[in-house]
């Protein structure tokens, strides 16, 4: 039988049991220039919920930031501007890319996105989310007066795991991480590593009443007031150390950015990535110096589906240790 669950840290008895989620009707349609915070006002105040309280948290969908900042493109500029978003290619099948783009983010095709937008044309994040969120938070608190928190979210999908769900990518007057370590549970244990993305928890949260298809882009998260602060929040705080990112390229693409390295074409990756995997070899070392042995061994190793699991599967027997 467990231990009874006691709270001896004053972070955890600040955590509540019960919060309120809405996501109110009326936003209309957003366009460049458009007042959010007077629709997001206006849409709170005709909810049954009622009107924006202290202590709310607004979690707002990238997609009408990036209408009322006019980020809008034609279509047929989808695979430039996805480009021209991204810092550098994490992973690659075919015409699908995953990247890192300008900003820190790791998202398929660098958030260009073609829904909830009229045809032919796309929409591209905002240019600061952090920044978009503190002008909206900026405005919803001139208007109010009360203490509010801003998260503008957006979908992703996730290493390991199937579907997408929203994550936070701008945060202004919320704590985007809540930090246990030092903290102590309910056996005296310090918790030594443990901090809960509360940005992206709210985000997710959001997303459950906002939908994809209901045309309600906002969420109002109630009941979780100590976690709105008029500190310097960002959601760059959510955003992994690269020296501390243990999968910072797909597995095929580490590879490659390996044998760049070690034959000293690192600049060559973004060429070369974009390539079938069958041309690759051939292509790094026309531009490598080489003895015919390291090119047959650089050769093999580029030639290893990294994709296929069962050749790496270990028999059960190896893993057996003595109790």
């Amino acid at each position: 039988m467990s231990a009874p669950v006691t709270a001896e840290d004053s972070l955890l008895t600040q955590e509540p049991s019960m919060i309120t989620i809405f996501a109110p009707d009326r936003i209309g349609e957003v366009t460049a220039g458009t007042d959010l915070a007077a629709a997001i006002l206006t849409a709170a105040e005709a909810d049954p919920h009622g009107a924006l309280q202290d202590g709310d948290i607004v979690v707002v969908t990238s997609k009408i930031i990036s209408k009322a900042e006019g980020r809008i493109e034609p279509a047929s500029r989808r695979a430039e501007l996805i480009t021209f978003e991204s810092r550098r290619t994490v992973a690659r099948r075919g015409e699908t890319r995953i990247v890192r783009t300008h900003g820190g983010l790791t998202m398929a095709a660098a958030g260009v996105d073609t829904s909830n937008v009229a045809a032919e044309s796309i929409l591209l994040l905002p240019r600061d989310p952090d920044a978009s969120a503190a002008v909206l938070r900026e405005q919803l608190v001139a208007a109010t007066g009360l203490r509010l928190g801003v998260i503008i979210s957006d979908t992703a999908g996730r290493p390991w795991r199937m579907g997408q769900t929203d994550h936070a990518i701008g945060v202004s007057g919320v704590q985007a991480l809540q930090n246990y370590v030092g903290a102590k549970d309910a056996y005296h244990n310090e918790l030594q590593v443990t901090a809960m993305a509360v940005a992206d928890e709210l985000a997710a949260a959001g997303d459950l009443v906002k939908g994809k298809l209901r045309g309600r882009p906002v969420a109002v998260v109630r009941g979780l007031a100590s976690l709105v602060s008029g500190g310097d929040a960002s959601a760059q705080e959510l955003l992994r150390d690269p020296a501390k990112d243990m999968f910072s390229f797909g597995s095929q693409e580490a590879v490659l950015a390996a044998a760049l390295v070690a034959t000293g074409q690192q600049d060559r990756y973004e060429e070369l990535v974009a390539v079938e995997r069958s041309e690759q070899a051939s292509r790094l070392l026309a531009g490598a110096r080489l003895g015919k042995e390291a090119q047959e061994l650089l050769s093999a190793m580029m030639s290893v589906d990294l994709t296929n699991t069962q050749s790496f599967e270990l028999d059960s027997r190896l893993l057996e240790t003595d109790r």
